[in-house]
């Protein structure tokens, strides 16, 4: 830095310039993460319901619910039921309130999806036990030729460091842990992504205001998922540290 105050004129300008590149290159693709930064209060909320627990072994999404937050405010909402093809078992309608009736005037898997694909664009996701949506995503989106290839976070994982105390980690259990108002009624794809909405907002507060981080960011959310339980309190502290 020793020459730069000997530059005047353009010679100056260009390096305050490259300067700022660098500083914003820096902040936005150096830092550990998924790249580049974004804020975890702009995300795709979702959630599937489906006929069974893995579409390896051919179990369809019968609806989706999502809600798109930008810097924390709610603005906008997807759901639709979903025709799979074949009949869904009573174990299923009993437990989704999704009855065969109910989808067999419903649009077809791969109309939903072409939907859905445009409403989340390349909006980061965040869903209750994300393994299990991820996984139903890349296989709606795969049936029309599509791909997912933003990142996801889980906020049941986040929700395992952040309410280590809560009697278990069902998305039911912390919003009555967390003492967050709904309206008693899950499982239900929209309902599910309106009360994950609720759950990772208040752990967005919960980092702000007990560990003072500001400017939370989803990689932050992302990296938080998977520190040891025992680390969490020292891991972070070390963010502003």
């Amino acid at each position: 830095m020793v020459g730069v105050r000997a530059q005047t004129g353009w010679q100056e300008a260009e390096i305050y310039y490259f300067a700022y590149l660098y500083k914003l290159f820096f902040n936005n693709y150096i830092l550990p993460g998924t790249y580049p930064i974004h804020p975890a209060n702009t995300v795709v909320v979702l959630d599937f319901e489906t006929t069974g627990l893995s579409p390896n072994l051919g179990d369809r999404a019968i609806e989706i619910g999502a809600v798109l937050i930008e810097d924390g405010v709610v603005k906008d909402r997807f759901q639709e039921l979903m025709n799979p093809g074949f009949w869904i078992s009573g174990f299923i309608e009993s437990y989704t309130g999704i009855t065969n009736q109910m989808l067999a005037d419903a649009r077809s898997c791969e109309e939903v999806m072409a939907d859905f694909a445009d409403f989340i664009g390349d909006h980061n996701l965040v869903a209750h036990n994300a393994s299990f949506d991820s996984r139903f995503l890349k296989a709606e989106l795969g049936y029309i030729g599509l791909d997912y290839a933003g990142a996801f976070a889980c906020s049941m994982l986040v929700a395992r460091r952040i309410f280590q105390h809560a009697p278990d980690h069902k998305l039911g259990s912390l919003i009555r842990y967390a003492n967050i108002p709904h309206h008693g009624v899950f499982h239900r794809a929209l309902a599910d992504s309106e009360m994950t909405v609720k759950l990772w907002m208040a752990m967005i507060e919960n980092l702000e205001t007990i560990y003072g981080i500001r400017d939370v960011s989803f990689q932050l959310m992302q990296k938080l998922a998977r520190q040891p339980k025992k680390k969490v309190s020292q891991f972070l502290q070390s963010v502003n540290g």
